[in-house]
């Protein structure tokens, strides 16, 4: 990782970098609780002050909580009331390589993180089911509304009047008898008009109605892996899975909108919860904070008794015909550009097109085009036409890219497969 004397920072970046330094050397000397609650909820989509960037704001920042982090409780780091950011953000600053110039710490002197110890998880939402009981509650709110407003318009009635309910119900019936004696006989005069020949309206004619239509036949699903909605994934949080060893539950925010089917709010972003087969592959301090490339329209299913709603996309070497897979690796989680913002779209150039909302399990357009993901001499993650057999007669290989037009990349495996 480079240091942070290359790196390069625009105008507004070098303006917010002040802004944390001064906050470091004054808020943040004594800071009182409510200091720390909203520097924990800044934290909560930031891996660095900066978003994703290093600068010397981190070193600032952690010389200012390094010490008071080190003398907090299990509970003040990860209980129901604890800030787990900024206890991200020290032990990201003092094991990160790329401070190493600027902070020179002996290992004694780091803060002891166990980064499995987490006290509190918040508990996962129905987004569904809890708009349902929302909307329940306004119902009984206004049912309950127009029972008062009713049982006040009928004590103001009943100081009016000495009528009793039998008297009013009676002369309510005999206004409704009324009327339809009324209504009865203009219509004995109508029809006794008509039969007359005074007053009589000609006939329409009835128009002959257009055959119908029939509906145009849906145009025809090109086959692509533009069909997979690949986007950017922010992942919050991650997590052992409570019932299964191999298992992680991830937190990941990827620009869905508030109100989506199987979708949570955390920390006031919209998020998925996602398991994925890495415990044991990828360590745990690696899947906080980062970003990653998600599989959005997969079917979701339920591992372990958890609802995983996407997928994780990660390398591993390609196994060779006759060999089995023993799932041991190595693996290398799929990197977006630094910049890229959560929920970007990504697809592979030369493919471009609009992904289907849900991917039907029975066309197995995800096992289709999986083999022909793969990585470059130039560790780019790409897809390989010429191996999908759907695609008989095409080839070559397009990189995937983000919409803003940054290659996904992975650490060091060649010629991997990607899933």
């Amino acid at each position: 990782m480079a240091s942070l004397t290359t790196q390069t920072y625009t105008p507004s970046e070098t303006t917010e970098i002040q802004t944390w330094l001064t906050k470091a050397t004054t808020t943040l000397q004594s800071p009182s609780p409510s200091d720390l609650d909203a520097l924990n909820t800044d934290l909560a989509t930031r891996t660095t002050a900066l978003g994703t960037k290093p600068s010397e704001a981190d070193i600032a920042l952690y010389k200012a909580l390094a010490p008071l982090v080190k003398t907090w409780t299990a509970e003040e780091r990860t209980g129901e009331r604890g800030r787990p950011n900024i206890v991200r953000l020290v032990d990201f600053v003092q094991n990160s390589p790329v401070y190493e110039g600027g902070l020179k710490l002996a290992e004694g002197e780091k803060v002891q993180v166990d980064v499995e110890e987490i006290l509190w998880v918040k508990p996962i939402v129905d987004a569904k089911a809890e708009k349902e009981r929302l909307k329940k509650e306004k119902a009984a709110a206004a049912a309950a509304a127009a029972a008062g407003a009713g049982a006040a318009g009928a004590g103001g009635a009943a100081g009016g009047e000495n009528k009793t309910l039998v008297d009013r119900t009676k002369d309510a019936a005999a206004a409704v008898a009324d009327k339809a004696a009324e209504t009865k006989d203009k219509v004995v005069a109508a029809v006794a008009g008509g039969e007359g020949g005074a007053g009589k309206k000609p006939k329409k004619e009835k128009k002959e109605r257009a055959p119908k239509q029939p509906a145009a036949p849906p145009a025809p699903v090109v086959l692509s892996p533009c069909l997979i909605d690949l986007r950017v994934g922010h992942i919050l949080k991650a997590i052992k899975h409570p019932e299964a060893d191999s298992l992680y539950v991830s937190t990941i925010a990827m620009g869905d909108p508030a109100g989506t089917d199987d979708t949570t709010e955390h920390e006031g972003q919209v998020v998925r919860t996602v398991c994925s087969g890495l415990n044991g592959l990828v360590p745990l301090e690696e899947m906080q904070g980062r970003k990653v490339v998600v599989v959005c329209n997969l079917k979701p299913v339920k591992m372990r008794g958890i609802k995983s709603s996407a997928m994780v996309l990660a390398a591993s070497p390609r196994i060779k015909e006759g060999e089995v897979d023993d799932h041991k690796g190595p693996v290398e989680l799929v990197n977006p550009p630094a910049d890229a913002k959560a929920g970007e779209r990504v697809y592979f150039e030369g493919w471009q097109g609009e992904p289907e909302k849900v991917l039907n399990p029975k066309k197995k357009i995800w096992e289709t085009f999986q083999p022909g993901f793969t990585t470059t001499e130039g560790l780019e993650v790409a897809f390989d036409a010429g191996v999908v057999e759907a695609l008989e007669g095409k080839s070559g290989l397009g990189k995937l890219v983000t919409a803003s037009g940054g290659v996904c990349k992975v650490a060091s495996l060649t010629g991997a497969q990607v899933r």
